[in-house]
């Protein structure tokens, strides 16, 4: 049997959404409010027609990815931060996030409103979704303070701490051995 290496519950958007800022190449996609936009749209979020948007929601999906970034980090041994759990419930309320129903019962969760309130409301459903089954506590942001990079941790017991073990986890190693070893 075929193990599957996609993440449920379009956790990959939420990951993508707080990787729009590289703290190590120094770029972020959400730098003016047309990369803003842009990125809603690439990710079918955010319709062409909903207008340009501004400084102030520059700030707000900014915020959001913050806060985002800051759960992450507690899902990876971090310390809890009660403002970014009041940012997404924010977000949410903004968004008027709730259970819609279909003509032949089925229930969604999705924003009742259009346009960016909608699209940042959007990003939070795989959040609401992911923590039922425990796998939003799977997406987690890299321990080490020079990447913060968001990934899913597919480790068999949650363990994994790095964006990539190979550049992170080994920067971290060194750093550690150096710091123990005797000066020469």
């Amino acid at each position: 049997m075929a193990v599957s290496n996609k993440i449920p519950h379009r956790l990959d958007l939420v990951v993508d959404f707080v990787n729009t800022l590289d703290v190590e190449e120094e770029t972020d996609a959400l730098a003016t409010p047309d990369g803003v936009a842009r990125w809603l749209g690439e990710k079918g979020l955010l319709e062409p027609a909903a207008g340009s948007l501004g400084e102030t929601e520059r700030l707000r999906a900014i915020e959001l990815r913050e806060a985002l970034r800051e759960l992450l980090l507690e899902h990876n041994g971090g310390p809890a931060d009660t403002r970014a759990a009041q940012v997404l419930e924010d977000v949410a309320r903004g968004g008027e996030l709730g259970v819609h129903f279909a003509v032949d019962g089925a229930a969604e969760l999705v924003p009742g409103r259009r346009g960016f309130a909608g699209a940042l409301a959007t990003l939070l459903v795989p959040v609401a979704e992911g923590s039922r089954d425990g796998s939003w506590q799977r997406v987690k942001a890299c321990r080490a303070g020079d990447c913060l990079w968001a990934f899913y941790d597919r480790s068999r017991n949650r363990s994994g701490v790095w964006c990539n073990m190979a550049v992170c986890g080994n920067r971290s190693k060194v750093r550690a051995y150096r710091q123990r070893s005797p000066r020469q």
